[in-house]
């Protein structure tokens, strides 16, 4: 649904974020007339009167019958479209969109593609390969959009001048259904790996899988790149996408930690700056979507050693008194927390995990901690802390690690700084649980971690790449 096609509608945006102010941005430079209503909690309704200066109807959180009685909402992606006042509305007819399908039905060319345009998404590791497809783009010497997910609205670029010669585009599980209801197609998508998460949006595991998995199945881009890894993509059909796998011995791959094309050894990533080799074997994915571009991947892998790292994956935000402190907040999966492990291996590791209970399953998680090196200590937290805690109880007392109990992050860290003691090590962050009561967002979790620790919270804040250059 192109924006022009919202003239004469009834149209309610729904959730006042960053997504909902871009989303009423771009209806009143394209719609002026256009009515519109808000609903959001009155936690934003004051900010959103004041912001639009009467300029639309704020109303409070929505029931289904006041869902019912707008053609379209555009609601923001962390609202699950599957809640029941929702469904109740979609079934009486209103049309619920995102700022995602929007962009992309404003983007489609004359064959309904998005040219020059890569989407990537996977549970693991998106925002990083996406930036550093972007870095290698721009080391190509070509204007890239970076976009998306990784921070910055789509909406908040429709427009932007001079265009971009190509955008790398970040999509969460909430907004790869957008791409395909916007009735576009990617030039090039690709998916990482796919591990439970974001249960609690989308209402199961495999309701989860088959959102995350539409950016192919139902977006239909021309070129798919693949992990053939990954059990839920390697027995994929997609007969309208041409694909590309990765991680196979007749693509790109790694052998070790040296990234290969084919039989050819390309690249030695034992000392670039990707964070864990979970994103150093994601590069493969990257130079596979540049191949797809028609650009020379061979090439432009030496400016991987450019690449700067994003901030709250796997940040190595500073020392202080013998101790490394790695921010690693994004980590909202129990999968994420044991990469991170990886990443650290050998070391003196004290985890902090837990945050936001949304019922993930932790039993992988445990099993890890029985069979392989585990940390030295472990400190759970938050909301779903006793939970992790009374599952590891047993391996603790066994003399597997030191076990911690803390209220919040502060005692978390104290917890932390004493166990490991004047010997040192790693107070590691990671805590696969979303930071939902406590924070606002995994970045505001990141920016306390930061400051508990003694470090300047902005100084570790920017994503650098971002928008377009």
């Amino acid at each position: 649904m192109q924006i022009s096609q919202l003239d004469g509608k009834r149209v309610a945006l729904w959730g006042w974020g960053r997504e909902g102010r871009a989303a009423f941005a771009v209806l009143r430079a394209r719609l002026p007339s256009l009515p519109l209503t808000l609903f959001c909690p009155a936690a934003e309704a004051e900010a959103a009167r004041a912001e639009t200066a009467g300029a639309l109807t704020v109303l409070g959180e929505p029931d289904a019958a006041a869902l019912g009685s707008f053609d379209v909402v555009i609601k923001s992606p962390g609202i699950s479209p599957y809640q029941p006042m929702a469904l109740a509305a979609a079934a009486q007819g209103t049309v619920f969109i995102g700022g995602t399908a929007l962009w992309f039905a404003e983007h489609a060319g004359a064959d309904g593609v998005v040219h020059d345009t890569v989407c990537v998404t996977g549970t693991k590791g998106k925002s990083t390969t996406t930036a550093l497809l972007a870095h290698l783009l721009r080391a190509a010497g070509k204007r890239t959009g970076l976009a998306g997910n990784i921070g910055l609205p789509l909406l908040e670029v429709l427009d932007a001048q001079p265009a971009p010669e190509y955008w790398a585009v970040e999509l969460s599980s909430y907004q790869t259904g957008e791409v395909a209801r916007s009735g576009a197609r990617p030039q090039v998508a690709v998916v990482l790996n796919l591990f439970p998460e974001h249960l609690d949006w989308h209402g199961s595991e495999q309701q989860y899988v088959a959102d995350k998995l539409l950016l192919v199945t139902a977006a239909n881009p021309k070129i798919a790149v693949l992990n053939a890894a990954d059990p839920h993509l390697r027995n994929l059909a997609l007969p309208h996408s041409d694909v590309v796998w990765f991680n196979q011995p007749q693509g790109w791959h790694m052998r070790g930690e040296t990234v290969f094309r084919g039989e050819q050894a390309v690249f030695d990533t034992r000392d670039t700056p990707l964070p864990g080799r979970h994103n150093r074997g994601n590069l493969c994915a990257v130079l596979a979507a540049l191949e797809a571009l028609g650009l020379d991947a061979v090439a432009l892998v030496p400016a991987v050693q450019q690449f700067c790292p994003l901030p709250n994956r796997l940040q190595q935000i500073g020392r202080a008194a013998g101790l490394l402190y790695v921010n690693d907040s994004i980590s909202t999966t129990p999968h994420a927390s044991l990469a991170a492990l990886d990443c650290f291996a050998g070391q003196r590791i004290a985890l902090l995990v837990g945050g936001h209970d949304r019922g993930l399953d932790w039993s992988d998680f445990i099993a890890h901690m029985a069979q392989d090196e585990p940390p030295l200590e472990i400190v759970t937290m938050g909301s779903n802390g006793p939970r992790i805690h009374a599952m590891l109880a047993p391996l603790a007392a066994a003399g597997r690690f030191g076990l911690h109990a803390a209220q919040d992050l502060p005692e978390a860290m104290a917890l932390a700084r004493s166990a490991l003691g004047e010997q040192g090590g790693v107070v590691l962050l990671s805590p696969g649980a979303p930071s939902f009561g406590a924070y606002r967002d995994y970045v505001a979790r990141g920016r306390h971690f930061a400051e508990l620790a003694g470090f300047d919270p902005d100084s570790i804040s920017a994503i650098s790449g971002l928008g377009i250059a």
